[in-house]
């Protein structure tokens, strides 16, 4: 940019930016060089480098409020992101970065903005749909979900279910991997607000998720088992916790995860079952299966994946031995259906 050009003030750069949305098909000139340049990337490259700084010049507090507060009072913002597929392959890079800006620094109350305008998120979300898009959608996503409010409002709304139904299932590795990333963050960012959430819709959820578990896709299936464990494991969510580890259905699917082909599903399997074990409150439905299974535990346990030097894999690994020799039953004798979900013990 020459020395001696006059930089827009975010009141152009918001008129110009919306004539040009407003005729697309005349937004592409040539420049001097007989280049052609687009002006919707344009006028969004200028409002990033307004809201970033250039160079060795800082942003400006005062223009950044200004540009924000232009931004929401002329909806552009919204506008941006509902027809995000239609801008060229730039200037989605410089809304996503604009929009970061403005949530991350909450410029002129944008996540108020934000949480009052249900269908922007919606229209973020949305974007999982279109692989075009997909990850200029995710990036805005996590930057949003950053801030609790917008966090519960896509918890809470039925946006949420399509990751489970849908979006981490999405055959582009690309996309389902930024759409996992999205759907954890959710569920994790905010400890409180997530434990109200999986104890209010707690069969929704977990119905939902078991079946993650038993995606045929692999990758799905093995960031859902590392999630759960971690979700599980997490203080927050010991009530959800015990729930969950009290089923004994549940169970029985860590149990035939434990025999799965992949070392690395068999191996995030072992970090869910062993919360089953440890558990010193186990209902009698869970203990039983537990005896009744107790030798082939046992001795799949003693030769699963030995290789492994960490400490603390190796002790837990002890504990659950020691913890199923010495099980009993607090209520009843042993006995009951035998070999429910029989573990292999070719680890």
């Amino acid at each position: 940019m020459s020395l001696f050009t006059r930089r827009k003030n975010p009141e152009q750069l918001v008129k110009l930016l919306r004539e040009a949305l407003a005729n697309p098909s005349a937004a592409t000139k040539l420049d001097k060089d007989g280049n052609k340049v687009c002006e919707i990337t344009k006028r969004l490259n200028q409002m990033k480098l307004l809201l970033y700084g250039e160079g060795d010049q800082e942003a400006k507090p005062e223009k950044c409020t200004q540009l924000a507060s232009l931004l929401m009072s002329t909806q552009l913002i919204n506008k941006l992101a509902k027809d995000l597929v239609q801008l060229p392959f730039e200037a989605r890079k410089h809304v996503a970065q604009v929009y970061n800006n403005l949530v991350r620094r909450n410029l002129s109350g944008f996540v108020e903005y934000v949480r009052r305008q249900p269908d922007l998120l919606s229209s973020l979300v949305a974007g999982y749909e279109n692989a075009e898009i997909a990850l200029n959608c995710g990036t805005m996503l996590r930057e949003s979900i950053r801030h609790e409010p917008l966090a519960r409002q896509v918890l809470y709304s039925d946006d949420l279910w399509k990751f489970f139904d849908t979006y981490v299932h999405y055959p582009n590795f690309d996309v389902g991997s930024d759409a996992f990333a999205t759907f954890k963050e959710l569920l994790t960012r905010h400890k409180e607000l997530s434990s109200q959430f999986f104890t209010s819709h707690f069969d929704q959820v977990f119905t939902r998720y078991n079946k993650l578990l038993t995606s045929e896709n692999y990758v799905t299936r093995r960031q859902s088992l590392k999630l759960l464990g971690e979700i599980l494991l997490d203080r927050s969510n010991f009530e959800v916790m015990m729930k969950y580890i009290a089923d004994k259905e549940n169970l029985k699917m860590l149990m035939n995860m434990l025999r799965d082909t992949s070392a690395n599903i068999q191996f995030e399997a072992f970090h869910v079952f062993k919360v089953f074990v440890a558990n010193p409150r186990k209902p009698d439905t869970i203990s039983q299966i537990l005896i009744n299974n107790r030798e082939k535990l046992i001795a799949y346990l003693k030769n699963f994946q030995n290789s492994k030097e960490d400490p603390q894999f190796i002790e837990e690994k002890a504990l659950l031995i020691r913890t199923l020799e010495t099980l009993t039953l607090t209520n009843a004798e042993e006995g009951g259906p035998a070999n429910e979900a029989p573990v292999s013990t070719n680890a």
